[in-house]
């Protein structure tokens, strides 16, 4: 079972749903007051919703271990490891922060889970949080620089991830992935036997920043609003960070397909892919939300992390409401 971050996501709709895009996308190049509140009143009927099939979620400790396929420097790699440490509730950055973030999926996904007994946890109070288990490097790329999809097992089993734990394989700029900017920016699948799971994600900076590293860059489509600053200076790993979340909340929630998640098994919206291009409060299609601004550096973020990091995170769905949870 698998599941992306697609580029442009198609899923059965209902009439009521079909009439509401076509209001949005007649109204996307200059948004209304009125379109906003109509996607905001929108509510799609139970059959539509986001719900939990009754199944396993990732709870506990999370071991997650990341497989750097191709050439990083230093400084993105730091980008990348700085967000995972920063996933845990107990993280000291200031508010808005990752691990509010974070603490959103247990309140919103796990602890219901918990509830219901699931995933072997009982009901008890479970602090889940993701360690960060271990790093390597194949910056020769084994492998090749054109990768299929059925190669990523392959190069997640290389991280040995634990039972309940997570692979997470990152591919260079330079390196190409079945699917990728066509239809996906990340997806993640797992081995239901193992028990485990993986993550990949790509580094959009030189084939798709426009729809891989959006907002940090003009989109491909649509209105041609300005890009914004990136936290890091670094569009590639910023959009990638963005991805990373979106799969991470995803593997968490849903990681065997029989989690939390809204339309076809196969292909199913999750926690953050059922809030698209949401990244602060008035969003709407073209433009990511009311975001925080860094006076020193002009970038747009919504989250801080460990060491004076600061990430644009997505919103996450929330299945009581049918609304998008954003930070700010």
């Amino acid at each position: 079972m698998a599941s992306d971050r697609r580029v442009c996501t198609v899923h059965h709709m209902s009439h009521a749903a079909i009439v509401l895009v076509s209001v949005l996308l007649l109204c996307s190049a200059h948004p209304s007051a009125g379109a906003r509140r109509l996607m905001e009143l929108y509510k799609p009927p139970p059959s539509e919703q986001l719900t939990y099939h009754n199944g396993t979620v990732l709870r506990g400790d999370i071991p997650v271990s990341v497989v750097w396929y191709g050439r990083f420097t230093p400084a993105q790699k730091a980008v990348v490891s700085d967000f995972l440490l920063s996933l845990t509730v107990a993280s000291p950055a200031p508010t808005p922060s990752v691990s509010q973030w974070w603490n959103t999926i247990n309140q919103l996904y796990l602890s219901k889970a918990a509830a219901q007994g699931k995933n072997g946890g009982g009901g008890g109070k479970i602090t889940t949080q993701v360690r960060l288990a271990g790093q390597l490097t194949d910056d020769q790329c084994s492998l090749g620089k054109s990768l299929k999809l059925s190669q990523l097992p392959a190069l997640a089993a290389r991280a040995k991830p634990k039972k309940g734990g997570i692979a997470l394989v990152l591919t260079a700029q330079d390196v190409s992935v079945e699917g990728f900017c066509m239809s996906r920016c990340g997806t993640h699948a797992s081995n239901a036997k193992a028990r485990t799971a993986y993550v990949w994600v790509g580094t959009s900076a030189t084939q798709c920043p426009g729809q891989c590293a959006w907002p940090f860059h003009q989109p491909v489509y649509g209105p041609q609003t300005p890009a914004l600053v990136p936290p890091s200076g670094d569009v590639g790993m910023d959009g990638m960070v963005m991805n990373i979340a979106s799969m991470v909340a995803g593997v968490v929630t849903n990681p065997f397909g029989d989690g939390f998640y809204q339309g076809p098994k196969e292909a199913p919206l999750e926690a953050a892919t059922a809030c698209p291009g949401v990244y602060g409060s008035g969003a709407y299609p073209g433009y990511a939300g009311n975001l925080a601004v860094d006076p020193a550096t002009g970038a747009s973020y919504n989250a801080n992390g460990a060491h004076g990091r600061k990430y644009l995170l997505p919103a996450l769905f929330d299945p009581a409401t049918s609304t998008c949870s954003t930070l700010v």
